[in-house]
């Protein structure tokens, strides 16, 4: 799960003593394939120059996004993990974001695409751009699985995106709750369990 990601998902305590049920499919599997193969064309069109692209994928949360956005690239690709976390406890977002894992390439000169799961304040987003912006790569572009637009509260650039979501708790594709229903394959809602 990346660090942007306001569901209670960041939560480490470990599963949750009620079973989760999901409560609405919001994105199918067959809407997520058909937009997974889009967003690979768009980008594998807008990078035919770049000598190799490199995708950095945001833990935990992008991981089944980014294993199937980069098998359905067509032009040379590495794939990179970077972690970060933006939470102090449980649910409750913090206003700064630390890094917890970098990614182990020099990228100056080559082309990067930051791929995250979800774009909920924004803040994750800005950071990881500032981040790997300062590194000198040629270009920096970033994809993002789902945005809940009503929530920005940064001005994060995304250049790729899957879909707009309502402001929901949501689980599935490398979305969790407590560590569960992450490999769920589609995106639903689940109904608070915190409050």
């Amino acid at each position: 799960m990346s660090a942007d990601h306001s569901s209670p998902g960041e939560s480490h305590a470990g599963p949750s003593a009620h079973p989760v049920k999901v409560d609405e499919v919001i994105v199918t599997q067959a809407q997520i394939a058909t937009r997974v193969q889009e967003l690979a064309a768009e980008i594998a069109a807008d990078h035919a120059d770049a000598p190799q692209l490199i995708l950095v994928g945001v833990l935990k949360g992008a991981f089944i996004f980014l294993s199937d956005l980069a098998r359905q690239l067509s032009i040379p690709h590495s794939v990179e993990f970077i972690a970060v976390s933006s939470y102090a406890s449980g649910s409750v977002a913090s206003d700064s974001v630390r890094l917890m894992m970098d990614i182990r390439s020099d990228i100056a000169g080559l082309d990067v695409l930051i791929v995250e799961d979800i774009a909920d304040s924004g803040r994750t987003l800005a950071y990881l751009q500032a981040l790997l912006a300062a590194r000198n790569p040629r270009s920096i572009k970033t994809c993002v699985l789902a945005r809940k637009p009503q929530r920005m509260e940064v001005d994060a650039a995304i250049d790729y995106l899957g879909f707009d979501i309502p402001d929901r708790w949501v689980v599935g594709y490398g979305l969790d709750y407590a560590e569960q229903l992450r490999t769920l394959p589609y995106i639903g809602a689940i109904a608070p369990q915190d409050q």
